[in-house]
């Protein structure tokens, strides 16, 4: 009843995320480069206040429940212990690159204003972009291994 409450409470978690990715990607990111430079500042300073808080609870307890998982399942089951392996590097690729790329880039476009936005801001979007969409992905992946790893456990 334990791991199926951890799968339970784990998938919850990771759709979550991947949602968050997948909506942001999906309704707004992949036409950012077509707004000015003062609505690009005021929606991404929104959307990064909107999902800070909860996205650094959400995404770190999901690959928690990934790793304990991945520690229960053994290797009776050969599939489920890949696919779950896989759906960890996948999410932790993912957490990497928010850590490292998104977060600094946010925390960067936290301080523009009207006035002070640098004259390469098309660049920094554009590279946020470039990582946002590979970070999405990367969570599309991971939710799907996570997924065949439960289907590998009961088949």
């Amino acid at each position: 009843m334990l791991r199926k409450t951890l799968l339970l409470i784990t998938g919850i978690l990771l759709v979550l995320v991947t949602g968050v990715f997948w909506g942001t990607w999906f309704s707004l990111s992949r036409t950012m480069y077509t707004l000015p430079q003062e609505t690009f500042v005021l929606i991404g300073k929104q959307i990064m206040q909107n999902v800070a808080t909860g996205m650094s609870i959400m995404m770190p307890l999901g690959i928690a429940g990934i790793l304990v998982l991945l520690l229960l399942a053994g290797r009776r089951k050969k599939a489920h212990f890949y696919w779950l392996l896989s759906a960890l590097l996948l999410f932790t690729l993912a957490l990497a690159i928010t850590l490292f790329i998104e977060v600094p880039i946010d925390n960067q476009i936290k301080t523009w204003t009207s006035v002070n936005i640098p004259h390469n801001w098309e660049a920094i979007r554009d590279r946020w972009q470039n990582f946002h969409t590979g970070r999405t992905f990367l969570s599309l992946g991971g939710m799907i291994c996570f997924l065949m790893a439960v289907i590998k456990r009961y088949n």
